[in-house]
């Protein structure tokens, strides 16, 4: 896991912070897995080159694993 600094508009991260908190999702996580759906998008449209550097059988398996961690019983304070 790598621990990452983005420039985000304050009220932006504000307001998805909320959400996220009420609805007991972790940010983190779900901008894991923004990224990881835009990475499968350009890999299935992009070249064999492109396609060739990016892993996207671990890609889908873990996005398919994201989903069964939102089912974890203390989701809420992750």
């Amino acid at each position: 896991m790598a621990l990452k600094t983005f420039n985000i508009d304050e009220d932006a991260y504000k307001s998805y912070s909320k959400h996220c908190k009420s609805k007991g999702m972790s940010m983190s996580k779900q901008v894991e897995n923004f990224i990881k759906k835009e990475i499968e998008k350009i890999t299935n449209s992009g070249s064999k080159e492109e396609k060739a550097d990016i892993d996207t059988n671990k890609i889908v398996k873990d996005i398919k694993n994201f989903d069964k961690s939102l089912e974890h019983p203390l989701k809420k304070y992750c």
